[in-house]
Formats: structure tokens, sequence, C-alpha cells
């Protein structure tokens, strides 16, 4: 089926354009141009009339924990240790294949309403197989976002059993999660393992082959605390950049989560080897971690996406909140209001995501998945019109999100979900929660 998106204004090639039009096909951006001139051209076609309407590529989540979002609240303004262990893993034990699906379909559907077209959800509850992993696939399948599955690698013995395989069964597990979704354009699935703490040498650089067996990248925590650089420090007598270069598996297909606590040589080398960044400026406010230092890394050649992290370590999942939040802390931290730039920020969130996840998307331009965002032009935040872009960036409310679409079918109609209603979802989370406190956890 053809449609012509008729908007506006689009924002194509780095900038805003006025009375434009996105003609989509099977899923895929046909063109983007001129209103009149689209009608002439595929007159006939089904046409949606977003006049009033502005139209944005999708967000891409670079990382997220969508589980996490069932313990959004608990163990709120506490050290990260103690909000790890009060949050995290007392609540692991009660995490099932329902509770994993009720949390993915909580998670995905508020990214969805908030922007998001694409998550990569960095999940490690495997429960000592794969069918948590594919509940989170079906979630995201019901709902109709694109999903990258961080497959995490876990195998410190101080984490609860439920993250914790074998290198061999991590791989394997891994790998057939990988083969079984091979050609399916809204499932990828990466190698994860969790961190130079929580994984083995030897996990990470399974991790490591296995990404270059299958094409893809890797995804690692790396430095976020600096208990875990002096953890490193300690056992292996590196900092943990340079000790995850001795393993060898610091390359172009690194996608590196938090980075922290860098001294300027772990900068460097990073842009050296141009591995890359997914930047969750939220999560490291909430969680006291500190402030990466993006100006430098992104001098230094390191490419820099935006994720939200888990939702009760935020406690919002919406890119562009991200924007908002890496631009503001930057420029406080620097003490420089040019040290980055909205559109750096935006291009993080978007195009560059999609580029390090490698996937089709990310940008409004021809050939590209149909994955776009309709913001309402009449919406307080969004005004004054003249300055649109930078009100995208740092003054846009998610009210002015109105629709969402994903592989070319409606996920958000005026501001609600179209695949699974939100009541449902809120229903299933209620319901939950109140078994959980009948466990008495």
């Amino acid at each position: 089926m053809t449609r012509l998106y008729k908007a506006g204004q689009v924002y194509t090639n780095g900038q805003f354009v006025k009375e434009q039009g996105i003609v989509v096909e099977n899923g895929q951006i046909k063109e983007v141009g001129p209103t009149k001139a689209l009608q002439e051209k595929y007159s006939g076609v089904e046409e949606i009339d977003w006049q009033n309407k502005a139209i944005v590529p999708g967000t891409i989540n670079a990382h997220n924990h969508s589980f996490q979002s069932l313990l959004r609240g608990i163990a709120v303004d506490r050290p990260f240790l103690e909000w790890r262990d009060k949050a995290l893993y007392k609540y692991t034990p009660l995490l099932d294949e329902e509770a994993i699906y009720t949390g993915a379909l909580f998670a995905f559907g508020e990214m969805l309403k908030y922007g998001a077209t694409t998550v990569s959800d960095f999940f490690y509850v495997h429960n000592n197989g794969t069918k948590t992993d594919e509940a989170v696939i079906q979630a995201a399948n019901d709902l109709g976002i694109r999903l990258v599955m961080a497959r995490t690698m876990y195998d410190w013995d101080g984490a609860p059993n439920s993250y914790r395989e074998s290198v061999e069964e991590a791989t394997k597990r891994t790998r057939d999660l990988a083969i079984k979704y091979q050609g399916n354009k809204m499932v990828d699935i990466h190698p994860a393992p969790h961190s130079p703490h929580a994984a083995s040498p030897e996990m990470i650089q399974a991790g490591h082959r296995l990404a270059k067996e299958l094409g893809t990248p890797f995804h690692i925590h790396v430095s976020e605390e600096m208990f875990e650089v002096d953890e490193i420090l300690a056992k292996y007598g590196k900092r943990p950049v340079h000790y995850l270069d001795s393993l060898g598996v610091v390359d172009e297909s690194m996608i590196a989560i938090h980075l922290v606590w860098l001294d300027q040589s772990e900068i460097k080398l990073l842009g050296e080897k141009r591995a890359a960044l997914a930047y969750c400026p939220s999560s490291n406010m909430f969680l006291s971690d500190g402030i990466s230092n993006i100006p430098d890394l992104v001098n230094a050649g390191v490419r820099v996406t935006l994720g939200s992290d888990g939702a009760c370590s935020n406690n919002r999942i919406s890119v562009f909140e991200e924007m908002r939040m890496c631009s503001l802390l930057q420029k406080v931290s620097k003490l420089d209001g040019t040290c980055i730039t909205a559109n750096q920020v935006f291009d993080m969130g978007t195009k560059v995501g999609a580029e390090l996840l490698q996937l089709n998307t990310g940008d409004l331009s021809a050939g590209k998945e149909a994955d776009f965002v309709s913001l309402d032009l009449d919406d307080l935040s969004l005004s004054p019109k003249q300055e649109l872009f930078a009100n995208v960036v740092y003054s846009m409310q998610p009210n002015a999100i109105k629709d969402v679409v994903v592989n070319g079918k409606m996920a958000v109609a005026s501001g609600s979900l179209k695949t699974v209603s939100e009541k449902s979802i809120v229903s299933k989370v209620d319901a939950l929660i109140e078994k959980w406190h009948a466990t008495k956890v």
C-alpha cells in the first residue's frame, strides 16, 4: 500500500521545510518533496492530512532495560549500590515470563508515545534460557516498535542466578536467537557482555567474537561508577578501557554504555579505535554517577548516541528528553554554552543511533524505513514556530507528540497507542504489582 503524508513541515536534510509530503510504500520512504508535486505524481493514493503538524524522524533509544519500568519509584534517592540491591536484586526473583512481557509492554508503550521508534533493550534476566528474551521480543512485536535486543552475557557470581550463564551457554543462546531472527527487519540480536566487573575476560571476548561472527556491534557497560574503575585497577592493574583493549575488544564494533569515569588516555584510545558511546545523561544524574565528557569524546572521534537507561534509574524514558539533558548538562559542566549544539544532540538521538545499531532508519529520505513522528505545530511548547528546531530540542513537551509511524504502520495516533490499549497495559502492571505485594518481598 502507498500513502502520502501531507505535513505543514518536514525535517529533512538537516532543516525544516514547509508544505512537504512523505510517500510511504511497503514500510519504506519512497519520496520526500513538495506536497503539490507529490499529489500530482501519486494521484489516487491514500492521503493522510497532517497540515497542522511537523514530521521528524523517530528517535532511537540506544540503551534501555525494559523490565526496570516495573521498578520505577523503588529505592529512589539512594546510593548506586543500595539502589541496585533494593530495586533490581530484590525484585529479580519475581521476574518470570509474564512479568518480563508486562514490563516490556509498559516500557515500549511509553517510549512509543514519547516518539521512540527503535529501542535497544539491554536484557539480562534470562532465567536459564531464552523464553524471557522471547517475551521481550513478543511485546515489541505486539506494540510495533523496532527492537534491537542487546542480549546480555553475564557470569559474575555476585549477581542473581537468573542473570548468570556460562560462556558456552551465553554464546549459544545469543547465537541461536540471532540466527532465528535473521532477515526480520523489526528485530535484531546483538551480543552484550555486561561490563568489565560483571563479565569475565572470557565472556567479554566471547561476546566480541560473536559480534564479529554475526556482523553486529556488541554492547557493554563501561566506567559508570568510580567503584568499577577502582575494582578493575585493583584486579588487573589497568583502567577499564585499557583493560578492555588488552583483551582485544576495543574497536569499531564496541558500543560502550556510560563512559563516565575516563582519563584522557582512555578518551584518546576510544577515538583512535572508532568505538561508540550510548550516553544516558538522565540516568547518570539520577544515580549520581558523574558526567561523561561528551565534547572531548566527540573531538577524539568517538561516535555518540543517546539512551534512556532503565526507568527505575531515570525515571523518564524519552529520547527527546535525553537530547535536552545531554546538551544542558555538558554546557553547565564545561561552563561553555557552545560546547555542544542542538543539531548534535538531535542527530545523536536519531541518525547516529541508527547508524551505530546498523539500521536503515534515523532520517527522512528515500529508501529509509518509514519511522517518523508528527508534532502538533499549535502546541505551546513549539512556539514561536520561527525557532521550531531549537524548540523541538529544548522546550518541547510530550503532549506535542501526536502520531508515531514505525515500518510504515501507525503505532500511535492522536497521542494514543493504536496496537495495544494503554488501559490494558496499566491493568496488567497494576495486577502484577498487587501480586508482588502479596508475596511480601
